[in-house]
């Protein structure tokens, strides 16, 4: 299975990370990469991960990741890694 890259944005509060790791620890998705920062009160996370050996497909992973969101209060992305690369290229 490809790598899936995740992102999280939206105004810095307790347990952002905590929530997401928990998320993909509890679905046997392992975190390949992560970078956050937290810049003038907002939070920015991407993670690069590999979902190989969850029982969850990617479509799946990304609608409960975007439900975690919008509970608090975030905007959070899955994306096939593929995909990621061809919208962000210069």
């Amino acid at each position: 299975m490809d790598k899936v890259v995740i992102t999280v944005v939206g105004k810095d509060g307790v347990g952002i990370i905590a929530k997401v790791c928990n998320y993909l620890a509890s679905n046997n998705v392992n975190i390949l990469d992560i970078s956050q920062t937290i810049t003038g009160g907002f939070f920015n996370m991407m993670m690069v991960v590999d979902p190989e050996n969850s029982s969850k497909d990617i479509k799946t992973i990304s609608e409960e990741l975007k439900q975690i969101g919008e509970e608090i209060g975030v905007v959070i992305q899955a994306q096939d890694e593929k995909i990621f690369d061809i919208m962000h290229r210069i």
